[in-house]
């Protein structure tokens, strides 16, 4: 068969075009609207041709023919005049069920029945707007800024207002400007900064960002900023028990508190996609556990439910942190002292054990070690498991794979089975873990499991999703009635 080169750069063409023609649609929903939409969860938001076209592409995965820009630039042009209150709007399920239910039906009929709960509703948010305090600026403070950023729309939601540093220097404002802009790992901001040094104010893309110097979370009166309710995420690991977060109640303006780590005691260890449920209005601290806690346990969770785990051993391979040292120094740590650039290093990791917080069937049956390795970001979790009932590969590649696309875990589990990836092509994955099938070796109840996961931006994605459950700032979510194992979630 003899590929007809003219006809296919004329089909690409064509197709480019029409994603272009999107782009202003999505963004005039999203920032005039509070519209989000995407294709399978993958959001449209601020993408590129390119990306727009590879969304579409995507959906082969799930309906097993490519979604075509032909079907979704008509539905985004009907969208854009129905005066759209705030919604979550996944083109590639509407479009299905437009092809399934809609017939006899204008495309603008449909529409209108279908998100009749928001048709003729413009400017309506039954969200309330949550302000947002980072406090401390590192590694995963600054993801989370950038996250939160690209999600501002048109105000509502979750509202970064403040971060809360310790001054370094005289030009510390520039500087905290600079690391925002840009990222070794995970490249240039995608947009504008400016910094406003005598207001001390990082403005990014629109958003205001006040910069408050203080090394005492009781000391700040946040409120003298225009800073309400706010929820202070706590991004140092300063503090992780009831007590010493507590400091943060102490401010007038703060209402909850979120720790980016861990939490000590009483404090519910919070992994999106398992027990987010468990969190009430009385909840006003909660933890985000780790990331690799984030990692595993949706994925131990899905084997667990269908094969039953009897127990386990978790090994790490994980990318060194700041915790570490760049040459050998002192460190209060075992073994930690020692050059990070250079070494494996053997520590231990409390994420088996923390699994079972979030999952509490799990109790006592993990062991866990980690080995710290000369990368900046990306790890791997080796899940080594003895399960109850005996399986194969292909069954459980089979079933983690339609876990990842069809499940309420999907934005949690994602599935890959290429044998070229390496640990760069995870970088900047909005998943919490993504097995990896090709590694997946199965003997009847013995299963070892390989799970990548983007330590720094997919959990900071997992920390997002527990925000928004704590403020209760998800949109309404269509179409309504989900397929069976679909999720009615937004788009994060």
């Amino acid at each position: 068969m003899t590929v007809n080169s003219d006809a296919a750069l004329d089909s690409w063409i064509q197709r480019e075009t029409m994603a272009e023609a999107m782009i202003p649609l999505i963004g005039r929903l999203y920032r005039e609207n509070n519209v989000v939409t995407s294709i399978h969860g993958r959001s449209l938001i601020n993408q590129s041709v390119i990306s727009l076209l590879k969304a579409h592409r995507f959906a082969r995965q799930i309906d097993e023919v490519e979604l075509p820009v032909e079907e979704t630039l008509p539905l985004l042009e009907a969208l854009v005049t129905l005066q759209l209150g705030a919604a979550s709007v996944d083109l590639a399920r509407l479009n299905a069920r437009y092809k399934e239910a809609g017939a006899g039906q204008t495309l603008e009929a449909f529409l209108r029945t279908e998100l009749a709960d928001v048709v003729d509703r413009f400017g309506f948010d039954e969200r309330d707007c949550t302000d947002v305090v980072l406090y401390g600026f590192g590694r995963i403070g600054r993801l989370l800024a950038r996250i939160l950023i690209e999600h501002s729309g048109g105000g509502h939601g979750l509202r970064l207002r403040a971060i809360v540093v310790r001054r370094g220097s005289d030009a510390d404002l520039t500087k905290r400007a600079s690391l925002l802009r840009r990222d070794s790992v995970h490249g240039p901001f995608n947009g504008t900064i400016t910094v406003d040094e005598e207001n001390n104010v990082i403005l990014a893309n629109g958003t205001a960002i006040q910069v408050i110097y203080s090394d005492d979370p009781t000391s700040i009166d946040y409120t003298a900023f225009g800073i309400n309710n706010a929820l202070v995420v706590d991004n140092t690991g300063r503090w992780r028990d009831e007590a010493g977060l507590s400091q943060h109640l102490l401010s007038p303006g703060v209402a909850r508190v979120l720790l980016t780590a861990p939490g000590k005691g009483a404090l519910k260890n919070i992994v999106h996609g398992i027990n987010h449920g468990t969190i009430t209005d009385d909840d006003v601290i909660v933890t985000a556990a780790s990331c690799t806690t984030n990692a595993i346990t949706p994925v131990l969770k899905a084997l667990n439910d269908k094969f039953g785990i009897v127990h386990g051993h978790v090994e790490t391979v994980h990318s060194f942190t700041n915790d570490q040292n760049l040459t050998d120094n002192f460190h209060k740590g075992d073994r930690r002292g020692r050059s990070a650039a250079l070494n494996m290093v053997l520590t231990e990791t409390g994420a088996a054990k923390a699994v079972a917080k979030a999952l509490p069937e799990l109790e006592g049956k993990l062991t866990g070690n980690s080995i710290r390795v000369p990368t900046p970001d990306v790890s791997m979790a080796i899940l080594n498991l003895t399960l109850e009932n005996g399986t194969t590969k292909d069954e459980v590649n089979t079933y983690l794979r339609d876990m990842s696309l069809n499940s309420e875990l999907r934005k949690q589990i994602d599935y890959i089975d290429s044998p070229e990836v390496v640990s760069t092509d995870f970088v900047g994955s909005r998943r919490a873990g993504i097995v990896d099938g090709l590694a997946t070796i199965s003997t009847d109840k013995n299963l070892v499991l390989y799970v990548w996961y983007d330590n720094e931006f997919g959990y900071s994605c997992q920390v997002v999703r527990v925000m928004e459950t704590m403020t209760r700032v998800h949109p309404r979510a269509f179409p309504d009635a989900a397929p069976v194992g679909f999720e009615r979630v937004g788009a994060l």
